[in-house]
């Protein structure tokens, strides 16, 4: 079963509840945990990992031949991304870290003059934590690189060929743009964090509509339930027919063990495993089991 821990607002604690229950299931299971956010990567501080490098992520770009140019600018024109400048007669200008290496430039051309080159957009790191049956696929983008979707596409490729696990975690990033997108398709569940504030209920309110255009079963988890109101975000929850799994309170021990980089332990985290057990457990006597 693949579940993504997600949730438009930054900074609410998707870390946190994707470490702790990647941790909490990998005592019975055997769990892959992959760290999504690929912009800025921390799952392995949390888990103490010591992360080796597997390999690095190249892009396809767009090379000039400018002896076969003849400054038609229709290369310009089929790029979504504007990452070709075009300014008439004269030779197309590429913007590299605009490119997402969709090829459309080398494909319209009439004339032949785009070849395929290459560039270093991010790079791709795995590690064990303890216990053994927790493995990390972690995705780092590359400092000064626009589009992260590529990377976080070649991340979980490359976790999808590291074995076989009867759980996979998918942290993602903040927000609900083209890389998070790329982070929960292929997901069976996303487990929403959010915090009793109005800015998390706002964006609780994106997230939640993003996987129902996605057609992924939502849940929330309230992360420091104990301050702020949490009526805000049970109105967002009340509106997408949704329900709240967990709330994990605002303590001094769980703020500790985050603060000295320690996965967080707590009966709200149990809660989740346990209704993420029930979900695959389900699964399993549908025959729709996840490998």
């Amino acid at each position: 079963m693949k579940v993504a821990v997600t949730g438009g607002k930054g900074g609410v604690g998707k870390s946190l509840i994707a470490t702790a229950l990647a941790s909490e299931l990998a005592k019975r299971y055997k769990v892959l945990l992959i760290d999504a956010d690929v912009d800025c990567p921390n799952d392995h501080i949390i888990l103490s990992i010591e992360r080796t490098k597997e390999k690095d992520i190249f892009q396809p770009v767009p090379r000039f031949n400018l002896e076969k140019c003849r400054k038609c600018g229709i290369c310009s024109k089929v790029c979504k991304e504007n990452a070709i400048v075009f300014v008439k007669n004269r030779f197309p200008i590429l913007i590299e870290e605009q490119c997402t290496g969709c090829s459309a430039c080398m494909i319209a051309c009439p004339f032949g003059a785009i070849n395929k080159g290459k560039r270093k957009i991010g790079t791709i790191y795995s590690g064990t934590a303890k216990p053994n049956t927790l493995a990390l696929v972690s995705g780092e983008m590359r400092i000064g690189n626009e589009e992260s979707s590529p990377v976080v596409n070649a991340t979980k490729a490359f976790a999808s060929k590291t074995g076989s696990y009867e759980f996979t975690i998918v942290d993602t990033a903040a927000g609900t743009h083209c890389n998070v997108i790329s982070a929960l398709l292929g997901c069976d569940v996303a487990i929403a964090v959010t915090e009793p504030t109005p800015f998390a209920a706002h964006d609780l309110e994106l997230i939640l509509k993003l996987l129902k255009i996605l057609k992924i079963k939502a849940k929330v988890v309230i992360n420091k339930s104990t301050i702020g109101k949490r009526e805000l975000i049970y109105k967002v929850v009340r509106r997408y027919k949704t329900e709240v799994i967990a709330e994990v309170p605002y303590k001094k021990s769980i703020a500790r063990r985050y603060f000295n980089g320690k996965v967080v332990k707590d009966k709200a985290i149990e809660k989740i495993a346990k209704f993420v057990e029930g979900l695959n457990e389900r699964s399993v006597l549908l025959g729709n089991k996840d490998k």
